[in-house]
């Protein structure tokens, strides 16, 4: 996985300020500076891999309220949805809880061309099915012994795998999920299942532990990312994916605007609509 990612020459001041350290809250207007510079280079990745073929599985685990869905919507604000593709996947039906476990994840798994984003993924079973009793100490001993071979067998096949798992510390969770319920915008954040992770920290924070320790391989690590700080987690994230991806720029041939056709005789201005949408702003 590793390779070129950003070109030193013309990304230099890519990330300076994200690395440097600094602990006071980064300014919006930083922020917007820092992430545009970044979605450029994304671009250009997206440029790549259709080029190449190439074939990327992102993971996004975490605990609850740490921002997944937060940096995912950064990663794809600026880039098409046919090649980043942002997989978020319900809870299994009767016929899915039938099927081999991982069968449903291998659905969505990229064609050539294709970078396939995992909001939660078949860790779902050393996370919260592990600790809500979803699954039998027999299916999830069996992930746990399984799952670094089948990331393997997906790294052998040619396919670029990132895992990235954002940690938030107990208070600035119980601060984030008080703010979804506070704020109308943020309620379809809100679930039974979701608040219960305040709860069970601690049964949470064994299973992760449990997790790391048995599926961080040096085939397939995972990259922490302290998120209590949203702007830098969300920077730093996305700064470590171009690092860790070995992306060239390529050459775009841009179509030049050409001139609009002379207007036909007899054509009239606007259309023949007779409801128009209300302009109150």
């Amino acid at each position: 996985m590793k390779g070129e990612g950003l070109l030193k020459n013309e990304r230099a001041s890519i990330g300076k300020a994200v690395g440097s350290g600094r602990r006071e809250k980064m300014k919006r207007q930083d922020f917007e500076d820092e992430l545009r510079q970044l979605q450029v280079e994304l671009v250009r990745l997206q440029n790549w891999v259709k080029a190449t073929g190439a074939r990327i599985i992102v993971i996004f685990e975490g605990r609850d309220t740490a921002g997944k869905g937060g940096v995912i919507s950064r990663i794809t604000q600026r880039v098409s949805p046919r090649v980043f593709r942002h997989v978020a996947l319900p809870a299994p039906t009767e016929r899915e809880k039938s099927q081999l476990y991982i069968q449903r994840y291998i659905a969505h798994f990229p064609a050539a061309g294709e970078i396939v984003l995992f909001d939660r993924s078949w860790y779902n079973r050393a996370g919260v099915e592990r600790v809500m009793g979803f699954c039998t100490d027999d299916e999830y001993e069996r992930f746990m012994r399984l799952v670094p071979s089948f990331e393997k067998e997906i790294v052998d096949n040619g396919i670029i795998l990132l895992k990235y798992f954002l940690d938030v510390s107990q208070d600035e969770q119980r601060k984030r999920f008080a703010d979804r319920i506070e704020d109308p915008i943020k309620h379809w954040k809100l679930s039974p299942m979701d608040t219960e992770s305040v709860r069970r920290w601690w049964d949470y924070t064994l299973a992760y532990q449990d997790m790391m320790e048995a599926t961080d391989t040096p085939a397939n690590p995972w990259f922490i990312v302290p998120s209590d700080d949203k702007r830098r987690a969300r920077l730093n994230l996305i700064a470590h994916l171009l690092n860790a991806i070995p992306y060239k720029k390529i050459k775009v041939d841009l179509p030049k605007v050409p001139k609009a056709e002379p207007k036909p005789k007899g054509v009239k201005d606007g259309l023949p609509a007779s409801h128009i949408v209300q302009a109150p702003y």
